[in-house]
């Protein structure tokens, strides 16, 4: 009995004394969690530094399965499940999860996470955290993007430019006390998190307001499937509005459906129908093909390449200026013009205007649209092509044309990116787009002229006019591919002009596909383009215009 005593007191001691440490030290090891410590994503502004997105102090809540007491587990997900906004059967599976720490919420207000600390369950705790918002709801959603739950972005500029954004996570190693709360000590290692940089973009607030406002109203009134306008600086390529319709607010990703969530505007490619003459036409005049006042006898019908080719409307043979045939949007009198050039002509300008290549601006899911090498034209391809069939592009790449015109023949690649913060939060201007010549100013001052013609009470935009400022433009009703049949139904409607068209300062580009009351792009584009634009000259105080129109003729001499 005494030797079973002796060695009793022996193990004691050697529990008591000898092995107290290691097993001291084994359970606060236990008690050990390595926490994750959100980087503060950066903010994006407007180009005037108004926030579009930011980010908020907010909790995560968290349970340590190991210290929540097992009868207590349906109590605990049914008093959270309300407060967390997730299913109580989902909060009682996690707290089942094997180990020391599983996530049960995140982007939690401190005042619910504070509610939740109240009720005082064992093995429930928060940490810091953060929430992403969009102070502007649905404004520039579409450029902006949104993040996901796991903080990383999934659209638009959150996407693009997440590295940028979202900084570096900080990681800290805690001891969990008995009430799952973690216990600041000095032995805790922590690597503190490093802020994500602020990104400025190009878009004008004010200017991105009123597009989305006027393309929005348009598509509900056409009845069209989707609409969009851009609005750029020529001389610097910059977009000062990107509007897309229908939107969603990223305040509310679980209401939006993923076709609203990318950027048609460069997404989405078209024909771009007789907007696209205006390549042909700079094609023609920069090589000397014609002059404005090159005459063309105008059929009201022609024959090529086993098609029977026709105006947007019947009429009888005319006899057209050059100019004339730009102002009447002559599908007739541009295919005569291209003959004149010929495809591998026409297809080098295509390609220097910036179709089937990138816009410039980076957004996710950006098509280039279709261009193939003029000796894959089909034999219609050789004169549909020239008036905008046959050939597709996005809303920035045809926008990107015009403003190349606008800038005297220099196009500026397109940008949203106004500039960004370094690591110590100062701000650096993003690099100024680059710059190539793409037609001499001579044909791009003609092309100007000439396109200011079109919005005159004899050509195809009237409605396009704005009164004090000189406007040049041009219309597009092109038949629409329908993925669905493989086939032409329905029609995209377009206007893309720029004014005053004496000293160019801002384009702005429309786009409704198949609109179902009216379609021609003089009716139902061009009252946006005219609304659209007259804000924004007035947002800038840009000064009306200082002269008058040239007089062109449009008609030949007989």
């Amino acid at each position: 009995m005494a030797f079973v005593l002796s060695v009793f007191a022996g193990r004691l001691v050697q529990l008591q004394w000898l092995e107290n440490d290691a097993y001291a030290a084994q359970a606060a090891q236990q008690r050990l969690v390595s926490l994750n410590l959100p980087a503060n994503r950066g903010t994006i502004t407007d180009a005037h530094g108004q926030p579009l997105a930011m980010t908020m102090d907010a909790r995560a809540v968290f349970a340590d399965p190991g210290l929540v007491e097992p009868g207590k587990k349906d109590e605990i997900a049914g008093a959270l499940a309300p407060l967390l906004d997730v299913p109580a059967g989902e909060i009682r599976e996690k707290l089942d999860t094997p180990g020391r720490f599983v996530y049960l919420a995140r982007e939690v207000s401190p005042e619910r996470a504070q509610q939740i600390l109240k009720l005082g369950y064992r093995g429930i705790a928060t940490q810091p955290d953060h929430d992403r918002i969009y102070p502007s709801e649905s404004l520039g959603a579409n450029v902006i993007g949104l993040v996901g739950r796991d903080g990383h972005g999934l659209a638009g500029i959150e996407y693009a430019l997440d590295r940028q954004l979202a900084g570096r996570d900080g990681r800290q190693t805690v001891e969990i006390g008995r009430n799952g709360q973690p216990i600041p000590m000095s032995s805790d290692q922590r690597r503190p998190p490093k802020r994500g940089r602020d990104v400025r973009l190009t878009i004008d607030r004010d200017i991105q307001w009123k597009a989305e406002r006027a393309i929005a109203d348009q598509v509900e009134q056409s009845g069209a499937d989707s609409g969009t306008v851009a609005v750029m600086e020529p001389s610097t390529g910059q977009i000062l509005g990107l509007a897309t319709a229908p939107s969603f607010d990223p305040n509310l990703p679980d209401e939006a459906s993923p076709d609203k969530i990318g950027n048609r505007a460069v997404t989405d490619v078209y024909e771009p129908g007789s907007t696209n003459k205006v390549i042909t036409a700079a094609a023609a005049l920069e090589t000397g093909a014609v002059t404005p006042k090159t005459p063309f006898t105008v059929p009201p019908t022609l024959r090529r390449a086993g098609t029977t080719f026709h105006d947007s409307s019947y009429h009888p043979t005319e006899q057209l200026t050059f100019a004339g045939v730009l102002a009447k949007s002559s599908n007739i009198g541009t295919l005569l013009t291209a003959e004149r050039i010929g495809s591998p002509t026409l297809y080098q300008y295509l390609r220097k205007f910036g179709f089937g290549g990138p816009s410039g601006l980076g957004l996710p899911g950006e098509s280039p649209g279709l261009l193939p090498p003029p000796e894959d034209w089909s034999a219609s391809q050789h004169y549909t092509v020239p008036f905008g069939q046959g050939v597709s592009a996005n809303t920035i790449q045809m926008a990107s044309v015009f403003a190349t015109i606008a800038a005297g023949g220099v196009r500026a690649e397109p940008s949203l990116i106004a500039g960004t913060t370094d690591e110590e939060g100062t701000y650096q201007p993003a690099e100024p787009s680059e710059k190539r010549r793409v037609i001499g100013e001579k044909t791009a001052r003609q092309l100007s002229r000439m396109l200011e013609k079109v919005v005159s009470e004899e050509g195809t935009a009237p409605a396009a006019q704005i009164p004090g400022y000189r406007v040049a433009g041009k219309t597009g009703t092109a038949q629409r591919v329908d993925p669905a049949c493989g086939c032409y139904r329905g029609y995209t409607a377009t206007f893309v002009g720029f004014a005053p068209a004496d000293d160019p300062e801002l384009v702005v580009q429309v786009v409704l596909q198949n609109p179902k009351r009216g379609h021609y792009g003089g009716v139902v584009a061009a009252p946006v383009f005219k609304d659209v634009m007259s804000f924004a000259l007035k947002s800038r105080k840009i000064p009306p215009s200082g002269t008058k129109p040239p007089d062109i003729r449009l008609y030949a001499r007989p």
